[in-house]
């Protein structure tokens, strides 16, 4: 079995597509300006009326993962990933029309 082939699984793409908007929060995070507390940021995040934009950011890398199991033809691990970002954005949606 090659590499690719071992990680070609929906579930694959479903971790990745799920874990990578978590890393770039968490990377705004440490690069916020004043140094503020996880509670702070999130504080000044929804007093902004930013959450939905947040989101946006972070998930959209989740583009780059879909075109990279694309490329190598791991198509499961790309429905895997399509699948977390189209309910990213459903997330999105409600955040926006609720709020």
């Amino acid at each position: 079995m090659t590499f690719t082939g071992k990680f070609d699984k929906l579930s694959t793409g479903l971790l990745s597509g799920l874990l990578l908007p978590f890393l770039i929060a968490i990377t705004m995070f440490l690069f916020a300006k004043g140094d503020p507390s996880l509670k702070e940021w999130i504080g000044k995040i929804i007093a902004a009326d930013i959450v939905s934009k947040i989101i946006t950011l972070c998930v959209f890398p989740n583009v780059l993962i879909f075109l990279l199991f694309n490329h190598f033809d791991m198509l499961r691990a790309s429905r895997g990933v399509l699948g977390i970002t189209i309910a990213w954005a459903v997330i999105v949606f409600g955040n926006k029309l609720l709020i």
